[in-house]
């Protein structure tokens, strides 16, 4: 559901919005390769081609301390170091260091694909960088794709046609790949039949098609098949599980989808947020699917529309506060469980939530801005005022976010009696783009006033 948000943002161009999402994903899930291209599509979006020498320059030179704390991650944490490049290209999509941390903390955590996206830029932008070049085709080689490793290498022959180290490289490779071929590394070791190359070729079939996610229905009735069979002999196979309860819930059988959900709560312990928070949203998208089967021109409609609204606030309310009793640190959760109480109108609740979530850097500003909108709607703006003014030093661009925070505040502003601060907040905006919300109108209404 987070990703098709995602791409829906994306093909509108919102691409910080887009960004947001995909980063979420990718802290949950970060081998989903498709997100990660997408994510690189947002970034490159963002910045729109942009960036002349100093420009690069500067952008470089305002990373440094970043890619540095990104290396001394990547000793002990990876992922965390995988996490710290991402923020980096997602203010600088073309950053080098960005890159090349991201491209190391993949290789650290055996994910090739995701490796080869960065290093291909690298290769692309410095031909001649040998160790960008043999980095590229090794993580081409362990992503299974020898052909395009071997092109590497021999490109990188070319270009040092004496260096051993590229000689025994390419000849390594060329024997990887002959007895790769078929099987016949099994066969070499006494291991294996020609029998089993046959039903290896199968199961490759098998493993392209799950790996792409093909969603044709013929195609899902199958794979469906075959893991429910694959499950009898493996009833606790937590890849089966998985795979059958997010198949099921995209094909709108919740109640399926919710049974191999449980199954793998059981495996788990009950110990996984991040599993849980997936079944919650399994059970939202239940809600959410009853509420579009509804005739809309049924004289009953409104009473049963507010009805399964209802029942789906109390349950998110319910759940995910059960979720924060359990996991009172995690303040991804105690955020979410802000935004439910002030959607269901509980401010003083609400206010206490997001003054702890606002310790997540992730969530800081949107903590912030949400602890805005609850002063004010107690009365208290000059409280949601500072608020702003605080969450708006943490933006240096003046992105999609930024405009919101100056348009809240403006308003806001407006309603202390502060006009002309208001308009300078209206102003800012205008200048950058006319066309946001009633900015517009605003502006040229002061100006047509006489000022």
């Amino acid at each position: 559901m987070l990703y098709t948000k995602a791409t829906e943002a994306l093909q509108r161009e919102n691409f910080d919005y887009a960004i947001e999402l995909m980063t979420q994903i990718l802290e949950k899930e970060p081998a989903v390769i498709e997100c990660r291209k997408s994510l690189r599509m947002a970034q490159q979006g963002k910045s729109g081609g942009r960036g002349g020498f100093f420009k690069r320059a500067l952008s470089s030179a305002g990373n440094q301390p970043a890619i540095a704390k990104g290396q001394l991650a990547l000793r002990k944490n990876p992922l965390e170091a995988m996490s710290i490049a991402e923020q980096i290209l997602n203010g600088d999509a073309n950053s080098t260091g960005g890159h090349r941390l991201l491209a190391e903390a993949a290789l650290a955590l055996e994910m090739p694909q995701t490796a080869v996206m960065s290093l291909e830029l690298l290769y692309k932008n410095a031909p001649k960088d040998k160790d960008a070049g043999m980095k590229l085709a090794e993580a081409l080689a362990l992503a299974g794709d020898s052909r395009r490793a071997e092109r590497v290498y021999e490109e990188l022959r070319g270009q040092y046609p004496n260096d051993n180290e590229i000689f025994m490289a390419l000849k390594n490779l060329s024997a990887r790949k002959t007895l790769n071929e078929g099987g016949y590394e099994s066969l070499a070791s006494g291991k294996g039949s020609y029998r089993d190359i046959l039903k290896d070729k199968d199961q490759s079939v098998r493993l392209e098609q799950e790996n792409r996610q093909v969603k044709a229905q013929d195609t899902t009735e199958e794979l469906i098949k075959d893991w429910e069979t694959r499950l009898q002999a493996e009833p606790n196979n937590v890849k089966m599980l998985r795979n059958l309860a997010e198949t099921y819930a995209q094909r709108k059988d919740f109640d399926r989808s919710l049974t191999y959900f449980d199954r793998l709560l059981v495996i788990d312990g009950g110990n996984d947020p991040a599993l849980q928070r997936q079944i919650a949203e399994t059970k939202v998208a239940r809600f959410d699917h009853a509420l579009s089967k509804l005739d809309p021109a049924a004289p009953d409609y409104a009473e049963k529309a507010a009805q399964i609204k209802t029942e789906r606030q109390v349950f998110q309310l319910e759940e995910c506060k059960a979720r924060s009793e359990k996991y009172p640190t995690d303040l991804q959760i105690r955020f979410e469980l802000g935004k439910l109480y002030f959607e269901a109108g509980k401010i003083t609740e609400a206010i206490q939530e997001f003054q702890k979530a606002q310790n997540n850097p992730h969530r800081k500003i949107q903590s912030m801005t949400f602890l805005s909108k609850c002063f004010a709607a107690r009365g208290m703006n000059d409280l949601a005022a500072k608020r702003l003014q605080e969450a708006l030093k943490e933006k240096p661009v003046f992105d999609e976010e930024k405009k919101d925070l100056v348009h809240t505040l403006g308003v806001i502003l407006e309603k202390m009696g502060k006009k002309e601060e208001a308009m300078e907040q209206f102003k800012a905006i205008y200048e950058i783009d006319s066309g946001y919300r009633d900015v517009g109108k605003r502006v040229e209404d002061f100006y047509s006033g006489g000022g």
